[in-house]
């Protein structure tokens, strides 16, 4: 049975993205994602979790997204969950990274009203 791998997040930028090109010229486009989860305690306080994601989007879609998009900036990402290893610079332990490569972002006035 095939599996299915899907991530739908709504949040605010953290910061302006980041727009890097490969060394073939691919166009990459990295954002900080904020999403803020509102629920009650046990003893009946609203409390606030905020959830960090690191979105990934490729090619002409990123450069287009870098010109419109900034840090506060609500946005509608689709995309799949990638982990990725990398040696540590100081030759420390190896890293893991989690992140969104999305198939979709859009950076529109979106309202969840």
């Amino acid at each position: 049975m095939a599996g299915l791998n899907k991530a739908i997040l709504i949040g605010n930028l953290g910061v302006d993205p980041e727009l890097k090109f490969t060394q073939g010229g691919q166009a990459v486009l990295k954002i900080r994602l904020a999403t803020t989860e509102r629920f009650k305690n046990q003893a009946g306080e609203m409390q606030e979790r905020t959830e960090w994601h690191t979105v990934v989007v490729w090619g002409k879609r990123g450069e287009a997204l870098h010109k419109i998009l900034a840090k506060g900036k609500q946005i509608y990402v689709e995309g799949r969950i990638q982990t990725r290893s990398y040696d540590d610079k100081n030759g420390g332990p190896k890293r893991y990274s989690t992140d969104i490569n999305a198939g979709y972002a859009w950076g529109g006035a979106y309202s969840d009203t």
